[in-house]
């Protein structure tokens, strides 16, 4: 039981940087989504049921009388895209969750939970308690804000003058930081990034997400190809 608790704690404890990142960006989702007329109770629920940061903003930003749901749904679903990609790497790390648990926790899976949980199995076996530990208050934070930011949107103004949009940023090069892997993860986080920035100020989004994701595989692929193998010890 104790270990339980504990495992419990310590995701509490990984994703609370998370956790106070997100809050000026739900915020700011929430006065988007008041603006394009939800109601709070449907920008809560569309947190609770979509829990995707950037699909829910582009949907958003979408958002018109009469809404055009082909558009929406190819940008959700192309921007998550990635969640494909990251389900495959953690899900053999899962070994230890049921069926439902497994299902619930891919769902609400996001790129901070997803990079703190690979963090932690270099050193840990991943357990349903630190999963769930990071997991719930993240979800929780992100609806409970962004519900609160489609009440009270309009007085707070954008947290961008703030420069509160930066946060997630920040966050994410603490991420990759803790991913470091010397010249592999160079050319991947570089060719990913310079693609992604590229296509978005030449094509627009969603795509720049794809290219950064293909161009970041790639990139991974032909860098670890070029790694020289250790030598065997001979007796």
């Amino acid at each position: 039981m104790s270990s339980t608790r504990d495992d419990a704690l310590r995701g509490l404890r990984d994703i609370a940087p998370a956790l106070l990142a997100a809050v000026p960006i739900a915020l700011l989702f929430g006065a988007l989504a008041a603006g394009k007329g939800l109601s709070p109770l449907e920008t809560f629920a569309m947190g609770a049921l979509v829990f995707a940061g950037g699909a829910q903003f582009a949907a958003v930003e979408l958002w018109a009388t009469p809404a055009p749901i082909g558009a929406i749904v190819f940008s959700t679903l192309l921007i998550n895209a990635r969640h494909v990609l990251m389900s495959a790497s953690l899900a053999p790390k899962l070994a230890g969750f049921s069926r439902a648990q497994t299902a619930i926790g891919l769902y609400y899976m996001a790129d901070e939970n997803w990079a703190l949980a690979e963090t932690r199995a270099r050193s840990h076996a991943l357990t349903p308690a630190y999963w769930f530990g990071m997991l719930v208050p993240f979800v929780v934070c992100w609806c409970a804000t962004s519900t609160l930011g489609a009440l009270v949107g309009a007085a707070l103004g954008d947290p961008r003058r703030f420069g509160a949009d930066f946060a997630f940023t920040a966050l994410f090069i603490a991420l990759v930081a803790a991913f470091w892997k010397g010249r592999v993860t160079f050319w991947t986080v570089a060719a990913a990034g310079l693609a992604s920035a590229l296509t978005y100020r030449l094509i627009g989004p969603p795509w720049h997400v794809l290219a950064g994701a293909l161009c970041g595989l790639a990139a991974a692929w032909l860098a670890a190809g070029e790694v020289e193998p250790v030598p065997e010890a001979r007796p």
